[in-house]
């Protein structure tokens, strides 16, 4: 079990914020930080990793106590056992693929392990290679496989998706939740993709001016009541159109447009460029805003 209850003066661009994290995750739980930019999303991650330290609190990891300002202890980050990705990948320019991962390695069981993680993302073909050689896509599996390589009690995952395009975020996406399945490494990831957010998180913490405000399972969160319908789909608005007496609305899932016909008072709710929810109940579509 992972708990945490830290404070830090954020100084943000609205002035000086005084953040109050509290938070328990269960051993290869998959929980999502989600909020605005500039929340304070990051600045947990980097302190729970060690490369920020709290002004106050408390972090405590399996029975190991990483930091506590009562009592000063506050470990570096390489005593912590934690895997961060980051936005930017942070791979080594003039080392191929395996020797990045090599170089993450602290014993001769890890470096032994490495091919197998190398074979898990699909790179073995291209474990020769440099960075710059790689698209972003290989490049972020890299970054992730040397995040696993020292078998982490945390994985820290900052936006490691959002320079992707679509449909490569879509395939990382189910890479990345068939590893946590098969690893079962405890995940905390910022993110602000709620389609993602739902298909990768057991619970969603939002944060909201450096606090965590509410924890719920994500489609609890989103959803504006309790849904039963057999399907539950999450797009993005593309289009609304009135076709009198209905409204016919286009919203983009995953890479397929889907359509379908509402009336006045169901399309009010929805504007372009918004989230919602579609959920099927016996062949009636029911399309519902999310509320951030």
């Amino acid at each position: 079990m992972i708990a945490l209850d830290i404070t830090k003066n954020l100084h943000t661009a609205e002035g000086t914020l005084k953040a109050h994290y509290e938070l328990t995750m269960n051993h290869g739980e998959f929980i999502t930080l989600f909020g605005p930019s500039g929340a304070g999303k990051t600045t947990l991650l980097r302190m729970l990793a060690g490369l920020e330290k709290p002004d106050s609190g408390r972090i405590e990891v399996d029975g190991e106590v990483w930091f506590d300002s009562s009592r000063r202890i506050n470990l570096p980050p390489q005593k912590r056992s934690i895997g961060f990705v980051f936005q930017d990948y942070a791979l080594f320019p003039t080392m191929s693929v395996r020797e990045n991962l090599l170089f993450a390695a602290e014993n001769d069981e890890q470096r032994s392990n490495v091919d197998e993680l190398i074979n898990l993302v699909e790179l073995s073909s291209l474990s020769d290679r440099r960075p710059e050689t790689l698209s972003g896509g290989q490049k972020q599996r890299v970054a992730l496989a040397r995040a696993l390589v020292r078998h982490p009690k945390i994985l820290l995952l900052d936006e490691p998706l959002s320079a992707l395009d679509p449909s490569m975020r879509q395939k990382l996406q189910d890479e990345l939740s068939l590893i946590h399945t098969r690893l079962g490494v405890t995940t905390l990831l910022v993110s602000h993709d709620i389609a993602e957010t739902v298909k990768l998180s057991d619970r969603l913490a939002s944060v909201v001016s450096g606090r965590i405000e509410r924890i719920a399972e994500p489609m609890e969160f989103f959803s504006p009541q309790t849904l039963s319908g057999k399907l539950q789909l999450i797009g993005e608005v593309l289009k609304i159109q009135e076709d009198t007496p209905v409204f016919i609305v286009t919203l983009l899932v995953g890479s397929s447009i889907v359509r379908t016909v509402l009336s006045a008072d169901e399309a009010s709710t929805l504007t372009v460029g918004s989230h919602a929810i579609i959920s099927t109940k016996a062949f009636n579509p029911i399309v519902i805003p999310i509320r951030h």
